[in-house]
C-alpha cells in the first residue's frame, strides 16, 4: 500500500484551525488522509468573547489551560493531530498610538528562531499539503502575520539540506495554500440570500468596511459542505473564544450549503504542475 497523504495546517492560535479550513480538514480526514494542525501559540493573551463565560472564576484563574482543553476538543471533534509550537501568544495591541509588543512574544522572534521548529516538523510529518495565511494574515493580528511568514520560510527551507541542518532529514512539501474563506464574494452571497428570505443578515458592516481589507485570488474550492456542522461543533469548542448566538453561526446550514458549499482558497505555490480552478488541495500530487 502507497503511504497516506498528509496536510499541516498551519495556524497562530488555538481556534484559529476551527474558523478557517476546518471543514476541509474534516473532509481530508474523512477520505482517509492524515492532518496535522499545528498551533503556533498557546493564545494566552486572548480574550474572553463569549459573554457568557466572561466573569466564570475557572476561566479567570487560568485562561491558559482552559484553552489548551478548548483545543483538544476541537481536535477530537475534527478528528486531526495537533501540535503545540510552543511560541507566546503576542496579543492585539490597540490604542492610538500603538501600544509596543509584549517581549518574549513570537511576533518579536527572529525569524529563523521561529521557523526552525515548523522545519523541524515538517521533516517528521511530511507534509504534501501546508496551509496558512496570506500576507496580510487575513486580518493584521501580529500573530496572524508571524504565521505567514513562519509557515513560508518553513514551506522553501524544509526540502533543502544547507538550511536548518540540525532539523532533520530534508523533506519538500508539494503545495502551499493560503486560507481565503472569508471572501467578500461568500460573505456578499449570505448577506443578500438572508435578505431575501427575510432573515437579519450581520454583515452590514462587514460588507462596508470590505474595501479597506481587498479581494484576494481564489482559486482552489474544496466541496466540503457536508463538513460545516462539525466545523461549526470544533468552533463552538473554542467556548471563550465564540459568541453561540454570534454571526459565525447566524447563516442556517441548509442555506451554506445551498449556496457556498466550499471552503477556498489561494494556491501560493505549487512543486507540481497546476491546473486552475481545482477543487482539491492534493491535485496533481500522486495518489490525490
Amino acid at each position: 500500500m502507497s503511504e497516506p497523504l498528509r496536510l499541516m495546517a498551519v495556524h497562530a492560535h488555538p481556534d484559529d484551525e476551527s474558523s478557517k479550513g476546518a471543514a476541509s480538514s474534516a473532509y481530508y480526514v474523512d477520505k482517509g488522509y492524515e492532518v496535522l494542525v499545528v498551533s503556533c501559540t498557546g493564545g494566552e493573551r486572548g480574550d474572553i468573547l463569549n459573554p457568557r463565560l466572561k466573569d466564570d472564576p475557572e476561566i479567570l484563574r487560568d485562561l491558559t489551560e482552559f484553552r489548551r482543553r478548548e483545543m483538544a476538543r476541537a481536535v477530537e471533534i475534527l478528528g486531526v493531530q495537533h501540535t503545540w509550537l510552543g511560541f507566546v501568544d503576542s496579543g492585539l495591541p490597540e490604542g492610538d498610538p500603538l501600544p509596543p509588543l509584549p517581549e518574549g512574544c513570537f511576533a518579536l522572534e527572529p525569524l529563523e528562531t521561529a521557523s526552525e521548529p515548523l522545519v523541524r516538523l515538517m521533516r517528521e510529518f511530511r507534509p504534501h499539503v501546508v496551509t496558512t495565511y496570506d500576507e496580510n494574515g487575513g486580518y493584521p493580528h501580529p500573530d496572524h502575520i508571524k504565521c505567514h511568514e513562519v509557515s513560508v520560510e518553513a514551506y522553501h527551507a524544509a526540502g533543502d539540506a544547507e538550511r536548518y541542518p540540525h532539523a532533520g532529514q530534508p523533506w519538500q512539501p508539494s503545495k502551499l495554500y493560503y486560507n481565503q474563506t472569508l471572501s467578500r464574494g461568500r460573505i456578499l452571497a449570505f448577506h443578500e440570500a438572508m435578505q431575501a428570505e427575510g432573515l437579519e443578515s450581520p454583515y452590514e458592516e462587514w460588507i462596508s468596511r470590505w474595501e479597506e481589507r481587498g479581494e484576494r485570488p481564489i482559486n482552489t474550492r474544496v466541496p466540503c459542505g457536508e463538513f460545516f456542522e462539525v466545523r461549526d461543533q470544533a468552533l463552538l469548542a473554542h467556548a471563550t473564544q465564540v459568541d453561540p448566538d454570534g454571526s459565525w453561526f447566524s447563516v442556517p446550514l441548509e442555506m451554506q450549503r445551498r449556496i457556498w458549499p466550499t471552503e477556498d482558497f489561494e494556491l501560493a505555490h505549487s512543486h507540481v504542475p497546476v491546473h486552475l480552478p481545482e477543487d482539491d488541495l492534493f491535485a496533481g500530487i500522486e495518489g490525490g
